[in-house]
């Protein structure tokens, strides 16, 4: 198994044979010599740090349908409702609420490398990888 660090560079595209244009996440390796380590197409999976969106409610943070607009719902249209039951007379532990979403580990999986560039030290996947500009990855083979 090949492990290496590096940082995300961006996202980008190139075009196929057909000419279709293909979405790509650019990938530079901490040290030089390590981009001859994979080639194109190589299967890849990605760590990394994904984007923190800070205190959201529960309707992006879980995907809860929210209130209805009628029938007497008047400003709570994407509140979460009732979160408790009649007899522990409490809330139970892990209840989906509001709170702090993203920035944690995330791993992608099945990531085909579609252009490796020994030149620029640049190895380029195709689809999107965790993390903003900038952010440090580990790209296993």
């Amino acid at each position: 198994m090949k492990l290496i660090t590096g940082v995300k560079i961006g996202m980008s595209q190139i075009f196929d044979e057909r000419g279709n244009a293909v979405p790509v996440t650019l990938f530079e390796p901490k040290n030089r010599d390590e981009v001859s380590v994979f080639k194109e197409g190589d299967k890849v999976k990605i760590s990394g740090i994904s984007k923190g969106k800070g205190f959201q409610g529960a309707v992006k943070r879980w995907g809860f349908k929210g209130r209805g607009q009628t029938h007497g719902v008047k400003h709570e249209h994407r509140t979460i409702g009732s979160v408790g039951t009649s007899f522990p007379e409490r809330v139970i532990k892990g209840k989906k609420m509001p709170g702090r979403m993203g920035r944690q580990r995330v791993t992608v999986k099945n990531l085909k490398v579609v252009k490796v560039d020994l030149e620029s030290n640049i190895i380029a996947v195709k689809g999107a990888v965790p993390g903003p500009r900038g952010s440090l990855l580990e790209v296993r083979g």
